[in-house]
């Protein structure tokens, strides 16, 4: 994507070129190359960055200047005149064709995961002659999977993905040449034992995949076409995932910041695309008995009725889920450069670190290594359905040693960060409910929500995955919800602070022609 800061640049590098003059300064320096620009041009007669004058201040006019320009050559009058065309019919049966086609690799993946997770976790440790899985398991193949993923990032196109520790943030395309590292760390990461969810994998595949697909069967479409075409593809992966459409679509318009008359264009073949796809995962449920990947947990006890007590939970409960997250990315983003210097030793590092978490939860509680271990998503039904088998002092072990072993996830490996923010959540809120005045359900569904808004930044989309999640539970329990995602959201974006501001490359020296006299 061409921004205007590139422009800038480009506009920087032809000094001294064509379309160049020697022109008078207006801040009185010395003459020197600059661009001839049209007396209608924003600037004026500013100083253009250079040795003197105010190069931030030039440089953000430039920009302002720059972007305003585009709005206004690039916002229809109309923009749903696209509707009408036929383009856009064929790009709707597209979107359609792509959404069976990504759900089914998709759903498959999920599969091979899982399977992964049982024969590594369950059946080997079986095969070699244990009874189960020794305590000191997960050693193994979490420094399996730390020394793959730091393979994967040092030597393949692509550096596996997007890192985790820079949060939820889907955008661009993946290229033909990186799909295969993003494989090979997701299911390396999510199928060995890290502590990192399949969203991040399964939004960035289905977008590539789609893309990939449209260009071997035709090459001469815009670029905003693959745009729209990957978009499709990352709204039927992540449906997938989530078990619903309407889900997946969201979490995509509020991630990407969308806005305005122009995100109903983008949406609607996303939609398309995800709504079939429901038919794909649903058919192959039926046919393989499989099951599907649904976020809502069955045999949940009715969620008591609300009152002020619980809305004083959920103010607390919010404030507390800001700090934690906080400290989580914080902790990512500080262990990060230092696995990053030295991948191939660091990584698998972090991974027995990550399974030495896991060991002393299972040696101190009693309770499965493998609470700590994974993203959380298949564990938060159990953990939910038996909360009463768990002590306060276990939840808030898990916490503490699920949070660490997410914190050096997101730092190494490569995944998505939403639902191990989900399980620490839930553990959090019922961990609590031994307090008086918070019922189980009502502490988990504050927890899940003000975590997944505090590590996501994402409010309207933490709500609705809460909802989902609990069923009726969650439709009942969202004013507690709201309350908690509100200011763990508020809470969040302050202790952040403001994002730093981009930084204008310096250009080089114009060179000053020698003055004939």
């Amino acid at each position: 994507m061409v921004t205007a800061l590139d422009h800038l640049t480009e506009w920087s590098a032809k000094f001294g070129t064509a379309g160049a003059a020697v022109l008078p300064c207006c801040c009185g320096c010395p003459a020197r190359r600059r661009p001839a620009r049209p007396e209608s041009s924003p600037l004026g007669d500013a100083c253009l960055p250079g040795r003197c004058g105010n190069v931030k201040e030039a440089a953000r006019a430039w920009l302002a200047a720059a972007d305003g320009e585009a709005m206004s050559v690039t916002t229809p009058k109309d923009p749903f005149a696209v509707l009408r065309t036929k383009k856009y019919l064929a790009l709707l049966i597209l979107a359609a064709v792509l959404g069976v086609v990504i759900s089914f690799l998709i759903y498959w993946l999920l599969k091979l995961i899982a399977d992964i997770q049982t024969w590594v976790f369950t059946d080997l440790p079986k095969d070699l002659g244990f009874h189960g899985a020794p305590p000191w398991w997960p050693l193994l193949p979490l420094a399996v999977a730390g020394a793959i993923v730091g393979a994967v990032i040092r030597y393949l196109p692509g550096r596996g993905g997007h890192s985790p520790a820079d949060g939820f943030k889907p955008g661009g395309v993946a290229l033909p040449a990186e799909l295969p590292g993003i494989l090979v760390a997701a299911v390396a990461s999510l199928g060995l034992g890290a502590v990192v969810g399949p969203e991040a994998p399964a939004i960035a595949l289905g977008g590539g995949l789609a893309v990939l697909v449209v260009k071997l069967a035709r090459r001469d479409m815009p670029a905003s076409t693959y745009a729209v075409i990957a978009a499709a593809g990352s709204f039927a992966g992540i449906s997938t995932l989530l078990g619903n459409p309407l889900a997946g679509a969201f979490l995509l318009l509020e991630a990407s910041g969308l806005g305005g008359p122009m995100a109903t264009i983008v949406l609607i073949p996303g939609l398309l695309g995800a709504g079939l796809g429901t038919l794909i995962f649903l058919g192959l449920n039926a046919w393989t008995g499989y099951g599907t990947f649904s976020l809502t947990v069955p045999n949940l006890p009715p969620a008591a009725h609300l009152d002020l007590a619980q809305f004083g939970w959920a103010l607390a409960i919010g404030l507390a889920a800001a700090v934690v997250s906080f400290g989580i990315k914080w902790l990512a983003l500080f262990l990060r450069p230092h696995v990053e210097r030295r991948l191939l030793l660091l990584t698998p590092l972090a991974g027995l670190a990550i399974a030495g978490l896991a060991i002393a939860f299972g040696e101190a509680t009693g309770k499965p290594s493998s609470d700590v271990l994974f993203s959380g998503q298949t564990a938060l039904t159990p953990l939910l359905e038996h909360a009463a088998s768990y002590t306060a002092g276990a939840l808030v072990l898990l916490i503490v040693c699920k949070g660490l072993a997410y914190s050096i996830s997101l730092s190494s490996f490569r995944g998505g960060p939403t639902f191990p923010g989900m399980f620490i959540g839930a553990a959090g809120g019922i961990a609590l409910s031994h307090l008086p005045g918070l019922p189980m359900i009502a502490g988990a569904a504050i927890g899940i929500g003000a975590m997944t808004a505090g590590m996501l930044l994402l409010p309207m989309t933490a709500v609705l995955l809460t909802t989902l999640f609990l069923g009726t539970d969650g439709i009942k329990t969202m004013p507690l919800v709201i309350v908690a995602v509100v200011v763990s959201f508020v809470l969040s974006k302050w202790l952040a602070g403001p994002p730093p501001e981009p930084k204008v490359p310096e250009p080089e020296e114009a060179t000053v022609p020698p003055q004939v006299r």
